[in-house]
């Protein structure tokens, strides 16, 4: 175990897998296809403590969405707990919203400490961790670990942007991590999963099921960008169909949010549910000019 008064210098080196000039460098390139991304951290201190975690396993990517302290980078406290990882801290994405923290992203895990309505029963953080390692064989595909403000948590309609949700199985009475333990916990779990995939190189890959929720391999992902334009693009059609009140929308599309999840679209699919959704809002014959085709 590290120890708080260790040389930060050090801090690289630290463990057998830690990579050393002309040492082996599997899975480094699949490392950077995760992203971890803090939703509105209200600390600077945590946002440099979660670098040096993420750093110390590995990844180095680093997404900050709509931080209290929007000049985090040079907070001397987030410097001295990033120690070692100052480099993640100062190269950390800054986004004005979870949407474009995630844009590319094609399977992101929100982590939540219990079920939420409309959304995906949390997986531990060891199975996410484990089916994050496999989707990253797909070099195409990029991953994201979503976490909430340090008081209250992730948001429903951010847990609703996830395609999943998984948590730390920590005591239930006294369940609470600090937000760098929490990303300290998934970045050790992602990271061993990695490894082990690594290990076992040399057997077949994992083949995707239509029961894992993952779209065929001929089929390029569906990236959450794409899946909210979707969305938004199919309320509009609900609309217009008036088969939504937007004075009174209920949960309706958090239930379609939470079906569509489950199925998990690819590309192709997304394109022709948008495709339904154009002709809900304009007709085919509308848009040709009133003509009927025929």
């Amino acid at each position: 175990m590290q120890t708080a008064d260790r040389d930060p210098a050090d801090e690289d080196s630290i463990g057998p897998d830690a990579a050393r000039p002309g040492g082996p460098a599997r899975g480094a390139d699949r490392l950077a296809q995760v992203r971890f991304v803090l939703v509105e951290p209200s600390h600077a201190g945590n946002i440099g403590a979660c670098a040096r975690a993420l750093r110390s396993m590995g990844f180095t990517r680093l997404c900050v969405v709509r931080p209290a302290v929007p000049q985090f980078r040079s907070v001397p406290e987030a410097r001295a707990l990033a120690a070692g990882a100052v480099d993640v801290l100062e190269q950390a994405g800054e986004f004005d919203s979870l949407g474009a923290a995630l844009q590319g992203v094609h399977l992101a895990f929100a982590t939540t400490g219990y079920a939420r309505e409309h959304a995906p029963a949390p997986l531990d953080v060891r199975s996410a961790a484990r089916q994050a390692a496999r989707d990253a064989l797909d070099p195409l595909r990029q991953l994201a670990f979503v976490f909430g403000p340090e008081r209250t948590g992730l948001a429903n309609a951010d847990v609703q942007r996830c395609q999943q949700c998984c948590s730390i199985p920590a005591d239930p009475q006294r369940g609470s991590l600090n937000l760098a333990q929490a990303a300290q916990v998934v970045a050790y779990e992602t990271r061993r999963e990695f490894l082990a995939l690594d290990g076992a190189a040399d057997r077949p890959a994992p083949r995707r099921d239509h029961t894992q929720g993952a779209p065929r391999a001929a089929e390029p992902p569906a990236s959450v960008e794409q899946a909210e334009a979707m969305y938004a693009h199919l309320e509009q059609g609900l609309v217009a169909l008036g088969y939504l009140d937007p004075a009174q929308p209920r949960h309706l599309m958090a239930r379609l949010r939470h079906l569509f999840t489950r199925a998990a679209p690819s590309a192709a699919e997304i394109d022709i549910l948008r495709g339904v959704a154009a002709a809900m809002v304009q007709p085919r014959r509308e848009r040709a000019g009133g003509k009927t085709g025929r």
